[in-house]
Formats: C-alpha cells, structure tokens, sequence
C-alpha cells in the first residue's frame, strides 16, 4: 500500500550516459521500497527520457529527483545546470522511425502533467524538466 507521507529523494549524477541507468534502476527501488510499484513502468521511462535530456544536451553534472506528495501524485524531475529551455516536443506525426527528439513527446504523451522551470537559487542556475504521475 503506497505512503501517505509525502517524500522526496535527490541524486546528483555526473554527466556520463551511464549514469541514466543508475538513476533508471534507483527509481525502481524507491517506488518498490514505498509501495508504488504499480508506477514503476511508466515511471522508468519518464525519468529516463528526463534524465537522458540532461546528460545528452548539457556539459555539466545532474540530478534526478523523486517527490511523493503525499496525497497520490509522484513527481519526477531532472535537473541540469543549463537554464536554456528544453526544445519543445515534436509532433507526433513526426514519425516513429526517427532516431532522436522523440523524447519530450513520450513525456507528454504518458505523464499526466509535465513542465520545466528556471532555477536560480543561491548562485546557483539551470532547470528543472518535470512531470507528475497520478498513483489512482
């Protein structure tokens, strides 16, 4: 049975491809361990299309963040230290046999909400590409 109390889990990642697996097989074991694991599929591929952005279109470290609120909604955010917008989604109609850019249309397609925000907070910048799943 999935918590009431709300959480949240940070992990700060260096900029290596390898490092979307590790947060991948981090994620699984957070929603397992919190009794989400209905969440999981989804999930996974959410943070890695968020993750996979940071480390493809940025030089510098990341973070992938995890925030159960408490009342049915996980949000899943991938920080980078650029603070360029992410390029919009693609259309759909774009083609399923295209190599790249597909990325941000999945999260559209499969989260229930998505967004980025700026960051700007004690000297530090970047953003933070997010989206929500809803446990019901």
């Amino acid at each position: 049975m999935p918590e009431t109390d709300p959480w949240e889990y940070s992990l700060h990642i260096p900029n290596d491809v390898r490092a979307v697996t590790v947060c991948r097989r981090t994620l699984r074991l957070i929603l397992t361990m919190h009794g989400l694991i209905r969440l999981v599929d989804v999930a996974e591929l959410l943070a890695t299309e968020l993750v996979s952005n940071a480390v493809r279109h940025t030089e510098g470290p990341a973070a992938l963040r995890v925030r159960w609120s408490g009342n049915g909604v996980l949000r899943i955010g991938a920080w980078d230290a650029d603070p360029s917008p992410p390029e919009p989604p693609l259309p759909a109609d774009r083609g399923l046999d295209a190599e790249d850019g597909r990325g941000l249309e999945l999260v559209r397609a499969c989260a229930d909400l998505w967004g980025w925000h700026p960051l700007v907070r004690e000297g530090d910048n970047g953003k933070c590409v997010w989206c929500e799943l809803r446990a019901a």
